[in-house]
C-alpha cells in the first residue's frame, strides 16, 4: 500500500497529468492523420522532453505510443487508408463494414477492442512486476550484454525476406554508435580527424532524420491528396455490448499481443497476423473475414493495443527497447540518469508503478474521449498531405537545432533524412538501424565490464541466467537457418 501511494504522489502532479493528457489525446490526433504515426511525433517531441521531469516526459511518450493506434483505426475503417501502419489489418475488415453502412459500429467495436487489449496488457504488465523485480537482480552484465545480443538477433530475424539488409541495417546502427570519444580512454574512433565528430553522432538526430524528415519527404513528393470521411448514425456504446459476444476472439488476440510484445523485435505486426489467423480458423464463419467480420476487426485491435504494455518489460527489466518507438523512450531515461534495468526495480519501484498506473489511465483518457468526439476527429484526416509535409520538416529541424544549437545537427539530420527515403522508396527496413545504435549502446561497456572477468569463452556462460540466454541465441540462430535450408531444399524440389 505505501508503494502504491508513493507512486500515485509521483502522478499526482498537475504537469503529469497535464502531460499524459496531451499525450494521450494528442496521439490518436496524430494516429487519425494518415501519413505521419507515433513514430514521427515521438521523434519530434523527443528534444522538448528532455527539458521536462523523467515521469513527465515518459508519460508524454507513453500517451502518444499508446493512444496512436486507437486514432490509427478511424481512417482505416472510414477512408480504407489506415492512420499508422499497424493499422493496416484493421483494413480487412472495418472499410468493408463502412461500405454496407456499419461505419460507426466498426468504429465503435474497434475503439471497445482497443480498449480490452491495452487494459489487459498493463494488467497482465501489473502481475508479472513481483517476478520482474526477482529476477531482474540475477542479471550481471554478461547476462544484460547476452540479452541485448538476443534482441538484436530477434529484431533483424524478424525481417523475413530482408534477413542479410536487416543485419547490414543494425550493424550500420551499432557502427554509428561507436563514431566519437569512447567512454573509458577517451580515445577517437572513426572521427577522421574531424572535430566535429569528435562529439558522436546523435541518437535524436538520427531518429528525427530517418523518421520524420524522411516521411515529410515522402508527403511532400507524392500527388497532394485530401481525404474525405463521414460516419453514419448510430450509438458509440454499442462496441463494448457487442465485444461480449466475442470475448474468446479479444482474450486470445490480447495474449498473443503480451506475448508478442514481450520479445523484442517482433511486436504488433506478428501479434496482429497471428491474432487474426486464429480468429479465422477457429471462427464459425471464416469465409467473412475480409468481407467485414467483426471477429477479425476486435483480433487485429486488441492484439495491437496490447503490444505497449507489454513492450514496457523488456525496457523496464532489462532496459532493452523492442522497436524504435520504445528505444526513444529509453532516451529520455538515459537523458536524466534514470537506468532502466535491475536497479531500477531495486531502488525505484514506486517509479515503475507509476508508469504502470498511467498505462491505465491513458487507456481510459482515450476511450473517454474517442466516444464523444469521433465526429469532431474526422476533420483531422482531411488535412492536405504536401501541408503536412511541410509542417512536419519544419518541426523536425527546429526539434534537432534546439538539441545543441548545431547546424551541423541539421546537416546530419537532413543526410539521415534522404538516406531514410531512400530506404523508404527501396522497402527496406529502417528500424534496425535505431535499435543498432541504442543496443549497441548498451552491449559494448557490458561486454567491457565482462571480460574483466573472463579467462576463458566458457567463463562467459558459467551461469545459469548466461547460460540460458546463450542456448536461447542458439536455438534461434539454428531455428532460422533450418527453416531456411527447408525453404530453399522446397523450392529445388519444385524446379
Amino acid at each position: 500500500m505505501e508503494l502504491l501511494l508513493s507512486a500515485v504522489a509521483i502522478l499526482a502532479r498537475w504537469d503529469v497529468l497535464a502531460a499524459l493528457l496531451v499525450g494521450s489525446i494528442g496521439g490518436v490526433i496524430i494516429g487519425a492523420i494518415p501519413g505521419v504515426g507515433a513514430a514521427v511525433a515521438i521523434a519530434i517531441l523527443l528534444p522538448a522532453t528532455f527539458s521536462l521531469d523523467p515521469i513527465v516526459g515518459m508519460t508524454a511518450l507513453l500517451g502518444i505510443y499508446g493512444s496512436s493506434m486507437y486514432g490509427g483505426a478511424i481512417p482505416a475503417i472510414l477512408i480504407n487508408t489506415p492512420g499508422t501502419a499497424v493499422n493496416a489489418l484493421t483494413t480487412y475488415d472495418g472499410h468493408p463494414m463502412t461500405k454496407r453502412g456499419e461505419g460507426r459500429r466498426a468504429l465503435s467495436l474497434a475503439y471497445s477492442a482497443s480498449f480490452f487489449g491495452g487494459v489487459f496488457s498493463v494488467l497482465c504488465l501489473i502481475l508479472l512486476s513481483p517476478v520482474l523485480a526477482k529476477i531482474a537482480p540475477m542479471f550481471g552484465s554478461r547476462e544484460i550484454f547476452l540479452a541485448t545480443l538476443l534482441g538484436i538477433i530477434l529484431v533483424v530475424l524478424a525481417h523475413r525476406g530482408q534477413v542479410l539488409v536487416a543485419g547490414m541495417m543494425a550493424s550500420l546502427g551499432i557502427w554509428l554508435n561507436t563514431i566519437g570519444l569512447e567512454s573509458l580512454q577517451y580515445s577517437r574512433r572513426y572521427t577522421f580527424d574531424q572535430s566535429w565528430l569528435s562529439s558522436g553522432v546523435d541518437l535524436i538526430v538520427v531518429v528525427l532524420g530517418l523518421f520524420a524528415i524522411s516521411q515529410a519527404m515522402v508527403l511532400l513528393v507524392e500527388t497532394n491528396k485530401v481525404p474525405k470521411a463521414s460516419v453514419e448514425s448510430g450509438g458509440m456504446f454499442q462496441g463494448f455490448k457487442e465485444l461480449m459476444r466475442h470475448k474468446r476472439v479479444a482474450l486470445t488476440s490480447s495474449t498473443y499481443g503480451v506475448l508478442m510484445g514481450m520479445v523484442p523485435g517482433v511486436g504488433e505486426f506478428t501479434s496482429q497476423f497471428l491474432a487474426y489467423t486464429t480468429a479465422q480458423k477457429t471462427s464459425k464463419t471464416p469465409a467473412q473475414f475480409g468481407k467485414g467480420a467483426p471477429e477479425g476487426l476486435v483480433a487485429a485491435e486488441a492484439a495491437n493495443n496490447a503490444v505497449p504494455g507489454a513492450a514496457m518489460i523488456p525496457l523496464l527489466a532489462l532496459g532493452i527497447p523492442g522497436e524504435a518507438l520504445t528505444a526513444m523512450m529509453l532516451s529520455v531515461f538515459y537523458v536524466h540518469n534514470v537506468v532502466p534495468g535491475p536497479g531500477l526495480f531495486q531502488n525505484q519501484m514506486d517509479f515503475v508503478v507509476a508508469i504502470y498506473i498511467a498505462l491505465l489511465l491513458l487507456n481510459i483518457l482515450v476511450i473517454l474521449f474517442l466516444l464523444f468526439s469521433t465526429r469532431q476527429l474526422l476533420r483531422v484526416i482531411e488535412i492536405p498531405t504536401r501541408f503536412l509535409g511541410a509542417s512536419i520538416l519544419t518541426l523536425s529541424f527546429v526539434g534537432v537545432y534546439s538539441l545543441r544549437n548545431s547546424a551541423i545537427d541539421c546537416a546530419i539530420a537532413a543526410f539521415f533524412g534522404v538516406f531514410g527515403y531512400i530506404l523508404k522508396r527501396l522497402s527496406l527496413p529502417v528500424v534496425p538501424i535505431i535499435l543498432g545504435m541504442v543496443l549497441g549502446g548498451i552491449m559494448e561497456p557490458k561486454l567491457r565490464t565482462s571480460m574483466m572477468r573472463v579467462k576463458t569463452p566458457m567463463d562467459f556462460i558459467d551461469r545459469p541466467i548466461a547460460m540460458i540466454l546463450f542456448i536461447i541465441i542458439l536455438v534461434v540462430i539454428g531455428s532460422y537457418l533450418w527453416g531456411a535450408f527447408k525453404d530453399r531444399r522446397e523450392v529445388k524440389a519444385e524446379d
